[in-house]
């Protein structure tokens, strides 16, 4: 009975980008409080059996995240297959204002970082929270026209699947190719057993295809961590190879437990961070870098990105008018790309594992230079509202 309540309000945009502000705050204040020492003790605690153990921290980041790339992965595949994403026509100009918005932050973070022997964060202000960037636009821009939201929909779910490359390439370590193998066998059955729950008819036989198809997702998730590649591949991978009709059930079902509670669990997690007692001018390359690349970097890439596609799409005529995005309309996306949150959190974690105190400066990098560019276009959309009414009226 509770749940037919809660489920509902999860599934709301602004729902989900309030609660992950409010556990990122409460990681930050809870770690610099007398009870820090405690909580980051707790995320460093082995759990598991033999190969598998992990620190509580890494169950959360490696396996609780998996569920949140799965539903991306999910969503990538109706985007590219039934959704804004189904023709070269339509998703030229999403993937034009997505590869800026991954090209120029990088660059930034290079410029600024690089020179002082810290390029290895370059990936981090790359990625878009979809969640959070899509919260924004729900909390401030209500009555815009909706190709605001499908615009920034698409290119977020491009830039998502451009980060779940990079991972893949440049923090996939050296795999253990045996059990990557299985991962992929596994995968293949799972594909078959899905296909068949698609046509199956008796509840029973959906029943026990649906426990087959969890125990296979979770062989896949063990096989990949066991390999070495970042398990949350294995969720991208699984989400994949599902047929649209058990896909789109089942995204439906976990779309409001990876916003409600998984994307919150491992923004808590990631931000239990010590704030360091650094002057200004002791901060690193890196989290000036971060913190630049974001706000103003993604401002650049997309827009400057968002402007070709839309040159290119009317010289081609492909799109209707009434369909293309505004200048302005691209500006505001291109701030609503400088959120980072989620996936920059998860990349700082991996480019810096090797050194805590860069972790903790990119960690807030990313925050910080995450709110500026929601409060950015938080202003810029509320701008666009008003003049919007001026004009209707």
């Amino acid at each position: 009975m509770i749940l037919s309540h809660v489920t509902p309000a999860l599934r709301s945009e602004r729902t989900g980008a309030l609660l992950l502000l409010g556990a990122a705050l409460a990681g930050i204040i809870l770690a610099n409080s007398p009870l820090g020492a405690g909580l980051l003790d707790l995320q460093h605690t082995e759990v598991g059996v033999g190969a598998l153990t992990l620190s509580i921290g890494h169950w959360i980041s490696d396996g609780l995240l998996a569920i949140f790339f799965l539903v991306v992965a999910i969503d990538l595949r109706h985007e590219l297959t039934a959704g804004q994403l189904n023709s070269w026509q339509r998703a030229l100009h999403p993937a034009i204002a997505a590869v800026g918005g991954v090209v120029v932050p990088a660059l930034v973070y290079l410029l600024i970082a690089a020179p002082a022997g810290q390029p290895g964060g370059w990936p981090i202000p790359t990625a878009t929270d979809i969640a959070f960037a899509l919260g924004v636009l729900a909390m401030f821009g209500r009555g815009l026209p909706p190709r605001i939201r499908v615009f920034l929909l698409a290119l977020a779910v491009l830039d998502d699947l451009i980060a779940i490359l990079i991972i893949a390439i440049f923090f996939g370590g050296n795999p253990d190719l045996l059990a990557l193998a299985g991962a992929v066998i596994v995968l293949v059955v799972a594909a078959i057993v899905a296909r068949a729950l698609g046509r199956a008819t008796s509840a029973e036989s959906r029943i026990m295809l649906g426990i087959l198809l969890v125990i296979l997702g979770i062989a896949t998730w063990v096989l990949t961590q066991l390999s070495g590649v970042h398990a949350t591949l294995a969720g991208v991978a699984f989400g994949l190879i599902l047929p649209a009709g058990v896909g789109h059930k089942l995204g439906h079902r976990l779309e409001p437990w990876s916003a409600g509670l998984v994307l919150p669990i491992f923004a808590f997690s990631a931000t239990l961070v010590v704030i360091p007692h650094v002057p200004l001018g002791e901060l690193s390359a890196p989290f000036w870098g971060i913190l630049a690349a974001l706000p103003i970097g993604k401002l650049i890439g997309i827009t400057l990105g968002g402007l070709l596609g839309a040159w290119l799409l009317s010289r081609s005529g492909a799109t209707p008018t009434t369909e293309r995005m505004r200048t302005h309309e691209i500006v505001a996306v291109g701030l609503l790309g400088g959120v980072g949150f989620t996936v920059s959190l998860l990349m700082t974690t991996l480019a810096f594992e090797n050194d805590l105190a860069l972790s903790d400066q990119g960690i807030l990098a990313v925050l910080l230079g995450s709110v500026v560019s929601a409060i950015a276009a938080a202003i810029a959309l509320t701008v666009m509202r008003r003049r919007a009414l001026v004009v209707a009226s």
